[in-house]
């Protein structure tokens, strides 16, 4: 999941209603384009797991893999060896998260040093949770604040994403804010955006057209959560602000401790999402892997097939 945090400055235009981004709809049904998350493991077995998870979704041909601090932002040396991992077997570009979550400048500039000596070319930059152990404020407060620095210190070496919100953030004042705070992350220098997850595709399109009418023309991949355990589902929702809409939450509710029939009933959900994000425009699907393999790779098959 992505997490960050938008500053309330100024105001935005309000806008009138979306529409499903019919500049960019293709014709025929397109082949989607996949990333995939992770997290670094914190122990022997969750290491197994996901060798087998990234081994399994490597195959896939996505354009990345992301992989992320972790809660609190604890796990930096986590992250860079397991970046350095999949940067050495996978075959595929490696994106790591960078947070605002360092004592200093210099630690930020030697993390990224280390990452380009590595031979990583994309970032994923959030403001994110302050790393455990690490108080006080830091050289950055937000995310737009290290995208500007990244250019200034190393101009185009990275490509860098940013997180951006479809739905509410739990702490915004307003859209209207947090649609320019998204906005000044792109001025900084942003090449893409990733959204936090959403199963309502209105919202989606109605942020990039709102984007749109303000000049905002880099990609905006819709960030893709599949359903697989409801309780989990619910508590990550409650943390981030993402909204379950009431006839797929009663749904699985009805559905008690029926893992199949949840992940069933999950899979036809998030598959028809993505297929109405495709046509209307979406450029490609990073999906929120949980270090698991089988229901990406079951959304993948189907939206292969429906593209076919």
């Amino acid at each position: 999941m992505i997490r960050d945090v938008p500053v309330p400055t100024g105001t935005i235009p309000e806008h009138t209603m979306p529409h499903e981004l019919t500049s960019q709809t293709a014709a025929a049904k397109r082949v989607p384009q996949f990333s995939f998350e992770f997290f670094p493991p914190r122990n022997d077995e969750q290491k197994l797991v996901l060798e087998s998870t990234w081994q399994k979704l490597a195959g896939l041909q996505p354009g990345y893999l992301s992989v992320t601090f972790g809660a609190g932002g604890s796990t930096l040396n986590s992250t860079r060896e397991t970046v350095n991992q999949l940067l050495r077997t996978s075959g595929v570009p490696v994106a790591p998260h960078i947070s605002c979550m360092a004592k200093s400048r210099e630690m930020i500039h030697e993390l990224l040093q280390g990452y380009q000596a590595d031979g990583v070319k994309r970032l994923v930059v959030l403001r994110g949770d302050r790393p455990q152990g690490i108080s006080g404020p830091g050289p950055f407060q937000h995310a737009n604040e290290l995208v500007a620095y990244i250019r200034q210190e190393f101009g185009d070496a990275f490509r860098i994403e940013v997180a951006c919100y479809p739905e509410f953030h739990p702490e915004s004042v307003s859209p209207q804010t947090e649609l320019e705070y998204f906005c000044r992350k792109v001025e900084a220098g942003a090449d893409g955006a990733i959204t936090q997850y959403f199963y309502n595709a209105d919202s989606y399109f109605r942020f990039v057209d709102e984007c749109a009418r303000l000049g905002v023309t880099i990609p905006i991949t819709p960030g893709i959560m599949p359903i697989t355990n409801y309780t989990q589902l619910s508590r990550f929702s409650e943390m981030c602000g993402a909204e379950i809409p009431q006839w797929i939450r009663r749904r699985l509710e009805g559905f008690g401790d029926d893992g199949a029939a949840i992940r069933d009933f999950g899979l036809d959900v998030v598959q028809s999402l993505c297929e109405r994000l495709l046509e209307g425009g979406a450029p490609g699907f990073h999906i929120y892997t949980l270090n698991r393999a089988n229901a990406t790779i079951l959304l993948w098959q189907r939206l292969n097939s429906s593209a076919a």
